[in-house]
């Protein structure tokens, strides 16, 4: 019998046969050709990121946010091509397409909102702001370390005006600075991820949602991992969830262009006001939102974790109401930033702080055997799957860590004030990325930041003034808000390694390849950033409109100024410790009865995720999420359930495929569209 077409041996890039499916085989999936369209995209994404994010405000999804719009698409758009009958022989294997994802992921949310743009424009910020307000040379400039930022009027004019030059060689100082931090934070994150990525995937069998989109989304059409070249699921319902979503929010969208064009509104809306005073003003307003995508994110978590969330949030609308029939200021629940009762963010942030000690505790086994191996206590090859070996990941923590804690000694901080922050800051991440891997949750935001749980107990006396200014000059590390540092960072990384996990991608080869993204990135994205913000002016890009980003940058110097000389700061506030001490104790609580019967429907996640400034949209999603997983599950079973899985996977993908066309039309349009 002659071998079919796919079988004949090739040559090339063209070749997909017996001889490239044996090297493919022996690389991992990380071949060169994989790398190398990873590294083109990358390139690619940092500039067009600037534009449709940053500059025009079209999207605020385009690298950032969970799921992450650019390499989702970019994943679907290269399987769908290496489908194509007159691709095929050229195409790339399920493999190495996961492995371009994996690189992407990594790399690409570097030029957004929450990360480049805040860490270089936040502290050169001060001086923009000083001009209007002289008070400030006098009473906080003088603590800011020359390092941190250009000073100079006319750099400082230039960053936030436009129309002139990148003056590198007053950047220069603040980038080697802050570069070099960021660096040691993605290194100290990335290398946690490798000491719990085994626990985490293999050990715990973590549900990791979000990776399950792009295993689910491309498949091999032949078994034995043989390079055939890949192709885009044929689940019908997935090509359902993807039209559906896509064509809904795409005209929702034009709607707002054409208002001939018909809209189905899916929020956020108001649906009820309730009255502003007496104690219904602590639920403010009933409102809708019914975002397919995040209902399908409802509906591939664990049914009792949607259930504990808008149940959470329903029990925290009660104590708000509660708290103002007792006297309390009337203001909605997603106002309440007092640390008075029942202060809801500073009991997240206590339930997210319990619960990093109760995982690490959990792990406590593996890490030892980690320790061990590292030390050289284990069989030689004991971590030889790993992504890095454990000797070197120990030694890249603890050197990574030191030399953030260093930085901030150069900064005239003391040693244990660095220690606490920097532990603090990588605690986060490492507990967001845990949240991520089992919940998906990954859109929302942090409760609360740390500037406020290490000033709020203890007072702003207790602390030196440079040690003030250096605690808001870092803020861009751990600011609430999705798709941040914290969120989007260690997050994709484990994610990354969960995909190659499944798909039999070699963690050892991807390793590499994936900090040669995040460092082709970071070097790209700071050129672009800069360049466009001395083109545009800070004040003249879109975003500089949005409260989230543009005003809270600029008026940081105010949070400074209110540290240093308001006295209502200097006192310890013993009220918001307990909320913080009472959430960790609580959530620890759920997570006991968890264990201890199996029948206990409360998640201490979604107790987390209830205090969050979000969830008063984010509750009808994941209430329509829990319901329709409950009516599957309870009159169809597990099997239903299951081949419903690729629906709710095809909702989220054709949200990003809407929002990648309006960004290619913003392009298109130079962001008048």
């Amino acid at each position: 019998m002659l071998p079919s077409w796919d079988d004949r041996p090739g040559t090339g890039l063209g070749e997909t046969g017996p001889s490239q499916a044996r090297r493919e085989d022996a690389a991992g999936g990380v071949t060169a050709r994989a790398v190398l369209v990873a590294v083109v995209l990358l390139v690619l994404i940092a500039p067009a990121a600037f534009y449709v994010e940053i500059a025009w405000h079209r999207a605020l999804c385009f690298a950032t946010y969970t799921p992450s719009m650019a390499p989702v698409v970019l994943l679907f758009l290269l399987a769908a091509a290496a489908g194509a009958p007159f691709l095929r022989r050229v195409g790339f294997s399920r493999r190495e397409l996961l492995v371009v994802y994996s690189i992407l992921l990594v790399g690409s949310p570097l030029v957004s909102k929450g990360l480049l743009v805040w860490l270089l424009g936040h502290n050169v910020a001060y001086y923009y702001s000083a001009r209007l307000n002289p008070l400030w040379e006098t009473t906080f400039l003088q603590h800011v370390p020359t390092w941190f930022a250009p000073s100079e009027p006319a750099a400082v004019a230039a960053f936030f005006e436009g129309g002139a030059q990148v003056p590198w060689a007053q950047w220069s100082g603040p980038l080697a600075a802050w570069l070099s931090f960021e660096l040691c934070l993605f290194s100290a994150t990335f290398c946690l991820m490798v000491l719990l990525q085994r626990q985490w995937i293999r050990n715990e069998r973590l549900t990791f949602p979000i990776a399950q989109i792009p295993l689910e989304m491309v498949k091999e059409p032949q078994a034995g991992g043989r390079v055939r070249g890949a192709r885009l699921t044929a689940a019908p319902l997935f090509w359902l969830g993807v039209v559906v979503s896509m064509l809904l929010s795409f005209m929702n969208r034009l709607s707002e262009f054409v208002p001939a064009v018909p809209a189905i509104p899916l929020g956020p809306a108001t649906l009820v006001e309730l009255p502003r005073e007496g104690p219904l003003a602590g639920i403010g307003a009933i409102w809708f939102l019914l975002w397919p995508w995040m209902i399908a994110i409802a509906y591939l978590i664990p049914k009792e974790l949607s259930f504990s969330v808008w149940f959470f949030h329903l029990v925290r609308l009660g104590l708000t109401v509660i708290a103002i029939a007792a006297g309390a200021t009337a203001q909605p629940t997603e106002s309440w930033f007092s640390t008075s009762f029942p202060a809801p963010y500073y009991q997240g942030a206590g339930a997210v702080f319990a619960l990093l000690v109760w995982v690490l505790w959990t792990a406590r086994h593996h890490l030892r055997r980690a320790v061990e191996t590292a030390l050289g206590r284990s069989p030689a090859g004991a971590d030889a799957r790993e992504p890095l070996p454990y000797r070197w990941s120990l030694i890249g923590l603890v050197f990574s860590s030191a030399l953030m804690v260093y930085f901030f000694v150069l900064a005239e901080c003391r040693v244990i004030f660095g220690l606490i922050l920097v532990t603090m800051v990588v605690g986060y991440y490492v507990m967001w990325a845990r949240l991520r891997a089992e919940t998906g949750l990954g859109f929302l935001e942090f409760p609360i930041n740390i500037q406020d749980l290490m000033v709020v107990p203890l007072g702003s006396a207790a602390f030196r003034p440079r040690e003030i200014v250096s605690l808001i000059s870092a803020r861009w590390t751990y600011q609430p808000g999705g798709s941040l540092g914290w969120d989007t960072l260690p997050a994709n990384v484990l994610e990354t390694f969960k995909v190659a996990d499944s798909a039999q991608i070699s963690p050892r080869r991807l390793t590499p390849a994936i900090v040669a993204g995040f460092l082709l990135s970071l070097g790209v994205g700071v050129f672009v950033v800069l360049e466009g913000m001395h083109r545009y002016g800070f004040m003249g890009c879109a975003i500089a409109n949005v409260q989230w980003i543009g005003p809270q940058t600029l008026l940081d110097g105010n949070r400074i100024f209110a540290l240093l000389a308001d006295p209502q700061f200097a006192k310890p506030d013993p009220n918001g410790a307990l909320a913080f001490l009472g959430g960790g104790a609580f959530a620890i609580l759920l997570g006991a009865m968890r264990l201890r019967f199996w029948w206990w429907p409360l998640h201490p996640v979604g107790y987390i995720a209830a205090n969050t400034w979000s969830m008063h949209w984010y509750y009808m999603p994941f209430l329509v999420g829990w319901l329709a997983k409950s009516l599957v599950v309870r009159y169809g079973g597990l099997r239903p359930y299951r081949r419903t899985i690729p629906l709710a996977i095809g909702l989220v993908v054709g949200d990003l495929l809407n929002a990648a066309t309006w960004s290619i039309v913003a392009l298109l349009t130079q962001g008048r569209l």
